[in-house]
């Protein structure tokens, strides 16, 4: 029976789950609830997919949500087939890299004890990149447990925050800090990477070819159903059925570029029918909407992240999407937007590196435009161009939902991630 929202889970608790012979799978992350997450989300759809014929699946995370780090989730549940547990961390959010950080630590440490009571011998862990450097505790726990470890890289650490000037760690620190990641990503079974990008700068720190895995994050074909502008009830509520709506969903996070967007909208500002809609959250929310109110651009509205229940048809409300990242974060971070865009069938602009890994793949399957960033003016060509072609729009809104079809649907990853569990769980 699970324990009640109250009482906190006690990671050595001797007796907490009966052994048995079926080998254990051990995901360790900092969220789990079909919230709006990308990683939660992620994590959430391959746990309830995998099914548990070869393994008995557990999962170690915290009780927050990543929208809401005063949500008080269970201690303990089931979930899928999997077991939950949730181990007690700090509360402080996302809004400050103080407070984030003492989460951080909090969990670190609360998820490592958990882990060591619950690995046997000849089980899997793998850990998942939030919070950063966890591959580096599982990579205790599995050696001293002679247990098998996974890295899931959502992005690369710490060179993320060095490209973002989030650390003013001394040289010394930051030296240890990449020794005891590196080792974490050696003595691992597998490093899975979200793409060539991610793959080729791992290599680059002596990791064996043999050891990296690419698998791209996805979307749930379920959930994100292609569907048209006019049966979307978003773009109805907004009272935008015959405007031109450039949507941005999602993390609002340091890594994204939104000067290019917001000198779009005040360019656009005076024409009748288009409309930049932003849902989601981060770090990047209140600035935006701070400016856009300061500058009087009635051309943007602002929403919450949508429940997964509704996601689908907020991306459907979209005419054209945009995903951002700033290049200096290119194979370090893989935005996972793209896979939900591409999914609800839409366009998209890509403002960000031109080579960029993402960029690319876009061009090529002609289902939207690239951008560099700082390129406003050439933003705003490409919106007038779009606007313009609604045979364009149409063909690309094909393609897009041809590539997603093709190649990051829910049960090709699944696929991908059973190969790569068959060929370590020997």
């Amino acid at each position: 029976m699970d324990r009640s929202i109250d009482e906190p889970f006690d990671p050595l608790r001797v007796g907490d789950t009966a052994l048995t012979a079926q080998r254990r799978l051990i995901f360790i992350n900092r969220y789990f609830s079909p919230d709006l997450s990308a990683t939660s989300q992620m994590l959430t759809d391959l746990v309830r997919s995998l099914g548990t014929d070869r393994f008995e699946l557990y999962v170690i995370c915290s009780g927050q949500l990543y929208g809401d780090p005063r949500a008080r989730l269970a201690a303990r549940e089931r979930f899928g087939g999997a077991t939950i547990r949730r181990c007690w961390t700090a509360r402080f959010g996302r809004d400050r890299l103080s407070g984030r950080a003492l989460d951080y630590l909090t969990f670190f440490v609360s998820s490592t004890l958990a882990a060591l009571r619950l690995a046997r011998r000849g089980d899997v862990v793998v850990a998942m990149t939030d919070p950063p450097l966890i591959s580096v505790a599982a990579a205790v726990v599995t050696r001293l447990r002679g247990a098998r470890l996974i890295n899931w890289l959502q992005d690369i650490f710490p060179e993320t925050a060095v490209a973002l000037k989030a650390t003013r760690l001394p040289r010394w620190a930051f030296g240890m800090l990449l020794m005891a990641r590196n080792w974490s990503l050696r003595v691992a079974e597998k490093n899975v990477v979200l793409g060539t990008g991610m793959q080729r700068l791992i290599g680059q720190l002596q990791i064996p070819h043999a050891k990296l895995q690419v698998i791209e994050n996805w979307a749930d074909p379920d959930v994100l159903a292609s569907k048209p502008r006019h049966a979307s009830n978003l773009r109805r509520d907004l009272g935008a059925d015959t405007q031109f709506v450039v949507q941005y969903s999602g993390n609002m996070g340091r890594a994204h570029d939104f000067d290019t967007l917001l000198r779009a909208a005040q360019e656009l500002r005076d024409e009748r029918g288009c409309l930049f809609l932003f849902t989601g959250g981060g770090a990047h929310m209140q600035r935006l909407q701070h400016l856009a109110e300061q500058s009087r651009l009635h051309n943007m509205r602002f929403l919450p992240y949508q429940t997964r229940e509704r996601l689908g048809d907020s991306l459907a409300a979209a005419d054209v999407h945009v995903s951002c990242l700033l290049p200096a974060l290119e194979g370090l971070v893989v935005p996972s937007k793209l896979y939900g865009i591409l999914a609800a069938g839409r366009p998209v602009i890509i403002i960000g590196d031109p080579d960029g890994e993402q960029a690319r793949l876009v061009r090529a399957a002609g289902c939207g435009s690239v951008v560099a960033c700082g390129d406003s003016a050439g933003l705003v060509d490409e919106l007038r161009r779009m606007r313009a072609d609604p045979d364009w729009l149409l063909e690309a809104s094909s393609n897009a939902r041809h590539l997603f079809e093709r190649r990051y649907t829910l049960a090709t990853a699944v696929r991908r991630w059973r190969r790569v569990l068959d060929s370590i769980a020997v």
